[in-house]
């Protein structure tokens, strides 16, 4: 057993907070199968942000609240909205091939929204994000990457008695999907991104590992869940029980297809 000082799961938001953190601690990221498995290689459209000239950022929020029907949180909206351009600009120092026309980044549009601002990198972007952050992390000395480990609860002070303090999370017991042994990795600070639970539904665009498990594991720990009827379904797939199922992105309906 080996501690380190933060531990991730895999995916675009967790490889994306190791690398953050890397330069400065010991990170470990756990996956619960292959490093590229998850909804981010699903993603076709693309990423927005405020790029065109003449679009803003209050347009952008208010797109984004109309979308929402007015029950998103603002302050959130904005923060999103505004750390956009700088998120794409990382992206793109990490190696992501956005498409380009000129010298600028090739824009396009998708249902929603009131100016162009989706990069992407043909229809495969979410892809390609994916490929560039692994290939990050695996490039850095201080980030190790873990497949195949199914994470079951976190490890709290009513799970080891040599650990002390209610409320604390002193890492996660995972399952070795290859040995099917149960393992305790222990960190400093553990970070739970694990994405949704669309897979709870019967029928779902979402990938099979999308089961809730990390909210299930806070919810245990005593964390405050809220929100979960908020589920977000694709809008646009390919539905037929002969064939296998496929997203249809959603920059079909921006430009103007219609279903």
């Amino acid at each position: 057993m080996k501690t380190y000082d933060a531990r991730f799961w895999s995916l675009a938001a967790g490889l994306t907070a190791a690398l953050t953190l890397a330069d400065r601690l010991t990170v470990t990221v756990l996956a619960k199968g292959a490093l590229n498995e998850g909804s981010t290689a699903w993603a076709q459209g693309g990423i927005a942000a405020v790029l065109e000239p003449g679009d803003t950022f209050e347009n952008h929020v208010e797109d984004t609240m109309v979308a929402g029907a007015g029950l998103n949180d603002r302050a959130i909206v904005e923060m999103v909205v505004e750390g956009a351009p700088a998120a794409i600009e990382r992206l793109s120092r990490l190696g992501v091939p956005f498409e380009t026309e000129g010298n600028a980044l090739h824009l396009t549009r998708e249902g929603g929204h009131s100016h162009r601002r989706i990069v992407h990198v043909a229809d495969a972007t979410g892809w390609a994000v994916q490929e560039a952050l692994q290939r990050a992390a695996e490039a850095h000395p201080n980030i190790t990457l873990v497949p195949d480990q199914i994470a079951i609860d976190l490890a709290t002070g009513r799970h080891e008695l040599r650990y002390s303090g209610a409320g604390n999370v002193w890492g996660v017991y995972a399952v070795d999907r290859k040995t099917e042994r149960v393992g305790l990795y222990t960190a400093r600070a553990t970070i739970l991104a694990t994405g949704g639970a669309g897979r709870t539904y019967l029928f779902s665009t979402a990938p099979r590992g999308a089961t809730g498990d990390g909210i299930a594991m806070a919810w245990r720990a005593g964390a405050r869940v809220s929100n979960m009827e908020m589920m977000q379904f694709h809008p646009t797939c390919l539905y037929n029980l002969e064939v296998k199922n496929f997203l249809i992105t959603e920059a079909v309906r921006g430009e103007g297809g219609r279903l």
